[in-house]
């Protein structure tokens, strides 16, 4: 079984910035993603971080999930695992806990960095091996849920190439 894999993209970074698309990667390599609906009183939006991920406000208004079900979906997907990774847990980690704090929910899960799962031959390996399985897979950069499976992607072809199987 693969590590679960999280990524967030967001409006933005830095203060007032808030989380516009969560999604995974599941130990079993599917993958999902959600849309979140901003709350009114989320109003930075930086177009400069629009152009990478290529969603806009008016996107979110129209096909965003409110903040209580993404969630409620988190909790109910991580649960059982009680634990994801990221690979921009810093910031993955604020925008989490203030879609759950907004949500006025605790997550049932952690997050803890990806990096805790590499060894040093993994990370030599990680930036030619994650440009190789974007090229090899089209993959779309700056989608949450396409995001996460390459990381996942990346995390196992290191692995292997390591050895570590």
């Amino acid at each position: 079984m693969l590590p679960i894999l999280l990524d967030i993209e967001a409006s933005g970074f830095g203060r007032g910035s808030y989380p516009i698309e969560v999604g995974l990667a599941r130990a079993d390599g599917s993958t999902c993603a959600f849309l979140i609906q901003p709350l009114e009183e989320w109003t930075h939006w930086d177009p400069k971080a629009e152009l990478l991920h290529g969603i806009s406000r008016g996107r979110l208004h129209r096909e965003g999930h409110p903040v209580i079900e993404v969630a409620r979906w988190l909790n109910d997907e991580l649960a059982s695992a009680g634990i994801a990774y990221s690979d921009s847990w810093g910031y993955d980690n604020t925008w989490l806990s203030l879609l759950f704090h907004h949500a006025g929910m605790l997550p049932r899960f952690r997050l803890e960095a990806l990096r805790r799962l590499l060894d040093e031959s993994q990370l030599e390996r990680w930036g030619a091996m994650k440009e190789t399985i974007i090229r090899e897979r089209g993959i779309q950069r700056h989608r949450a849920g396409e995001d996460a499976r390459l990381l996942q992607l990346t995390y196992q072809r290191t692995r292997d190439a390591a050895g570590l199987a």
